[in-house]
């Protein structure tokens, strides 16, 4: 099924939603029918404590085993318009993540099962909210943060086809319908201004501030990961999610990893090897990623796919706009 969105450059935007095996199927197309528990504002902004209790509840273990993957943005070539992420001063954040030893993997690898542990098992987790009536889930990041609660996803994870998304959490570490370290409700999500403006898939980047969790902050229990910005292109990377479309199904955390290239075709993005699935959008591209550790720089976020190319990820530029909207969600 494709929907219109609207670009930054007034063009309107065809958008086909990555199905399972196939390629193209209608987005959401099953899913556990669900009512809101609370709704986020219509604008990025708080979201009230009982919205937040509400959410927390809300995402049982049975519904997170059932909520479908919110399919990896699929375009074809006529679906960009061009537009090149502001670039300013290179810009470092460290790590707050404790290290931990981890055994080495392959690389490059086009995806496969994340057997090493390391701080990312922790940082990393999925994303779940409602989404037109239907439970669905994405892949997030915790990172480190002046607020100790930021995490990072796609935008498309927040926001999509004019709408924020409801009942928005953040398990860290998830496996088999757990939440091992805590179910974090947002108190606040929000965009980039061109996502948020006008969907760009060049700016498809999210961002949440979560509420404190039994009177503790996420990264106080869970570590937070570095992050980069204004980098550069033709990196070695590391993608990370949680992908729930064929062959994949949600319950296993997946990388793919090699030298990133800037997309040839029409996006200013970042491209990869790799083939995770709806599911693992919003997942964290770490640079500087040690194996050793766990631990690396957050470049990017697992974005979309072209029809055309289904073995290839794209994620965006962390350019100038990327650090505004972290700077303004850690400063929240």
């Amino acid at each position: 099924m494709k929907g219109s969105l609207g670009t930054s450059g007034g063009a309107r935007v065809r958008r086909t939603v990555l199905g399972a095996l196939a390629g193209v199927a209608a987005l959401l197309a099953t899913g556990v029918t669900a009512s809101p528990a609370g709704a986020a504002a219509e604008e990025p902004g708080a979201v009230t404590l009982s919205a937040q209790e509400d959410a927390r509840d809300f995402w049982t273990s049975e519904r997170m085993r059932q909520a479908t993957g919110l399919d990896v943005l699929s375009l074809d070539r006529s679906d960009v318009t061009a537009s090149t992420p502001r670039q300013g001063e290179k810009t470092v954040v460290a790590p707050s993540a404790p290290a931990s030893t981890v055994g080495a993997l392959a690389f490059p690898n086009g995806g496969g099962a994340w057997t090493g542990g390391g701080a990312v098992v922790q940082t990393a987790g999925r994303v779940f909210f409602s989404y037109q009536g239907r439970t669905a889930s994405c892949s997030g990041n915790a990172v480190t943060s002046a607020n100790k609660s930021t995490v990072l996803t796609a935008g498309h994870c927040v926001k999509l086809e004019g709408a924020w998304h409801t009942n928005w959490v953040f398990v860290p570490g998830y496996h088999d319908g757990q939440a091992p370290y805590g179910t974090w409700s947002a108190s606040k999500t929000l965009s980039t201004p061109q996502w948020t403006a006008s969907e760009d898939i060049n700016y498809d980047i999210g961002a949440a501030v979560v509420a404190p969790l039994d009177g503790r902050s996420l990264t106080d229990v869970v570590g937070g990961q570095g992050l980069a910005f204004n980098t550069g292109y033709n990196k070695a990377m590391y993608a990370f999610g949680f992908p729930a479309a064929a062959p994949y199904d949600g319950e296993k955390f997946i990388y793919c990893s090699g030298t990133t290239y800037r997309d040839f075709l029409l996006s200013s993005d970042h491209g990869l090897t790799c083939d995770m699935t709806g599911g693992s959008s919003g997942g964290p591209w770490f640079t500087q990623f040690d194996e050793a550790t766990g631990t690396g720089l957050q470049s990017s976020v697992n974005s979309f796919k072209y029809n055309f190319l289904p073995t290839a990820m794209y994620g965006p530029v962390f350019g100038t706009d990327a650090q505004n909207l972290y700077q303004t969600a850690q400063s929240s």
